[in-house]
């Protein structure tokens, strides 16, 4: 009986490893090719096609520009995982407290009035490390269009936050969808350089500073 807590602390780690190595490899692969915006689903994470309008029900969104496409998504490079220790330690070996990863994404593109918003949908699973995890952790998470190239553009980002309640056996999924970001549609083939880039970001855990009084 004594030996399950450290049966259980090396399946978590054996975990912990494998879903890293795993991420390992889906960083080298290619993004999502980019879908045409006029494709709609019922939800981000599968399902059938949306059916088609009543007759006489306002359309949903304006007639995109033809060529207009919804981009891929790809994890910004250093922001795959998100891992924290012990107070005053580093998140390796018997101090990390929990390790968060991404597993799955997915998009979705609606376009009015010359502007497309975006919804990016992210799931990811959580797991508890030997120090022990909270009873809830807070998930910081940043979406942002970008134009690649020599230098890349931020058209626009967005910090977003989620929370899950750890269970007993350390591992838990989580699923968060950027309901709201919004950019003007570009001109051309210029949208075919456009991308999410999505990652962990601790920074959107902190409290945004107090605006400063101006002064009379």
């Amino acid at each position: 009986m004594e030996d399950k807590p450290v049966i259980r602390t090396a399946a978590r780690m054996a975990l912990l490893a494998a879903i890293s190595l795993a991420m390992g490899f889906g960083m080298l692969a290619s993004p999502a090719s980019a879908q045409s915006i006029t494709d709609r689903f019922k939800g981000l994470f599968g399902g059938k096609s949306e059916e088609a309008p009543a007759p006489g029900a306002p359309p949903a969104a304006d007639q995109a520009p033809d060529g207009l496409s919804c981009p891929p998504v790809s994890i910004r490079a250093g922001a795959s995982t998100y891992q924290v220790a012990a107070p005053g330690k580093q998140p390796v070996g018997n101090d990390l407290r929990f390790q968060v990863t991404i597993t799955r994404t997915a998009r979705e593109c609606s376009y009015t009035g010359g502007e497309i918003t975006a919804r990016i949908g992210i799931q990811g699973r959580v797991i508890a490390g030997p120090a022990g995890a909270p009873a809830t952790v807070d998930i910081p998470m940043r979406v942002a269009v970008v134009q690649s190239g020599v230098q890349e553009k931020t058209i626009a980002t967005k910090a977003y936050r989620t929370s899950v309640t750890m269970s007993e056996d350390g591992s838990v999924p989580f699923t968060l969808v950027a309901e709201d970001l919004a950019y003007p549609a570009p001109p051309g083939a210029v949208g075919d350089s456009y991308i999410f880039y999505i990652g962990f970001d601790p920074q959107a855990l902190k409290p945004e500073p107090k605006a400063k009084p101006k002064k009379k």
